[in-house]
């Protein structure tokens, strides 16, 4: 045999050999992976949590708990001065599966002698689970709405009206009303984060009217002959007026300005009765039953006016109207427009 031909054999038999070996790493490679088909790969966590070199059955155990550790305890809600804690359980749906799935993701996009090669060096890539959460909003809200109940206040306007035949002054508050959209956003973000705590949105809800911008109100007391013209719920000024005698009651109730009237002419209202004696209608002077300003109310034929008879102020002698001297009612003119109210009491 030459020498060229035990060369040539001398290099196929180590070509064949190392063709053999080859095929048998391949095949070990090969048989290892899939032995390890079901183990989760190395490198691979959860919120801090190893999963790597796991079996299936045991990660999905880990994983578990480790997603319940995270995102299932009690969230404390504060809402205005108060607080109350909120319970997940059944308000949060966790896929597990897909997530286990997720952890083989590695594996899955790398070659099988990628994987042999990681097993053998130790050498693997981190890789982290992503939570998969859904949040019922529906239960969210739900309690969000319960919550808010207990909390949420109307504003109260301002007012001054008659109550059981009294002046009752009410002052203005603002009320607070809970943002449930927004908390229901809030709330299911913590949940999905592992937040432990949120503060509710509450908006302060002004007052429509407050004490300020109220206006005037005239209150006409008709057993102490007085009447007082408040701004808002402070005393600007009292007056001493004459109400209504015997069969002419000065009308309790709530009533208002209809028409200011300056240096008004008087038409006889009673012509056949206790107007008989008197004219049809006076011009403005000195003996004007109604003086030098008249403010007619909307209750049929009552005034707050002045008068030509100023010893009656004090008394009740007027047929149903406020009788108020000269520069009381001229005063009180001035201070108030049509459509202030003018509460009247005894």
């Amino acid at each position: 045999m030459s020498t060229r031909s035990r060369a040539l054999r001398v290099v196929s038999l180590l070509l064949a050999s190392s063709m053999l070996l080859a095929s048998a790493g391949f095949a070990w490679a090969v048989a290892d992976d899939y032995r390890t088909r079901d183990i989760v790969p190395a490198g691979v966590s959860f919120n801090g949590v190893d999963l790597g070199g796991l079996p299936v059955d045991q990660a999905r155990g880990v994983l578990e708990e480790a997603v319940a550790s995270a995102y299932m305890g009690p969230v404390e809600v504060t809402i205005a001065t108060q607080t109350a804690t909120f319970d997940p359980e059944g308000t949060i749906s966790v896929d597990i599966d897909a997530m286990l799935d997720s952890a083989f993701d590695p594996a899955l996009s790398s070659t099988v002698a990628q994987r042999s090669y990681r097993r053998v060096s130790g050498e693997s890539p981190s890789y982290e689970v992503a939570p998969l959460l859904d949040v019922d909003g529906g239960s969210v809200g739900a309690w969000v709405a319960e919550l808010a109940a207990g909390v949420d206040t109307p504003s109260v306007d301002a007012t001054m009206s008659i109550v059981d035949g009294a002046v009752v002054m009410r002052h203005s508050s603002a009320g607070l009303e809970t943002d449930q959209e927004k908390a229901v956003a809030l709330i299911s973000e913590a949940l999905l984060a592992g937040t432990r705590s949120v503060k509710m949105p509450v908006n302060e809800v002004a007052p429509q009217v407050t004490d300020a911008s109220m206006g005037k109100v005239i209150v006409v007391d008709i057993s102490k002959r007085t009447l007082d013209l408040y701004d808002g719920m402070t005393l600007e000024k009292g007056y001493r007026c004459a109400v209504g005698s015997g069969g002419f009651p000065t009308p309790k109730g709530t009533w208002k300005i209809v028409l200011k009237r300056y240096r008004p002419t008087w038409y006889n209202p009673a012509p056949t009765g206790w107007g008989a004696t008197m004219p049809a209608s006076i011009p403005p002077g000195s003996s004007n039953p109604l003086g030098t300003r008249a403010l007619n109310l909307n209750a049929s034929g009552i005034r707050i006016h002045g008068t030509n008879k100023d010893s009656s102020i004090g008394t009740a002698a007027s047929h149903g109207c406020m009788r108020m001297h000269r520069w009381d009612i001229e005063d009180l003119y001035d201070r108030v427009e049509v459509g202030t109210p003018v509460l009247i009491v005894r």
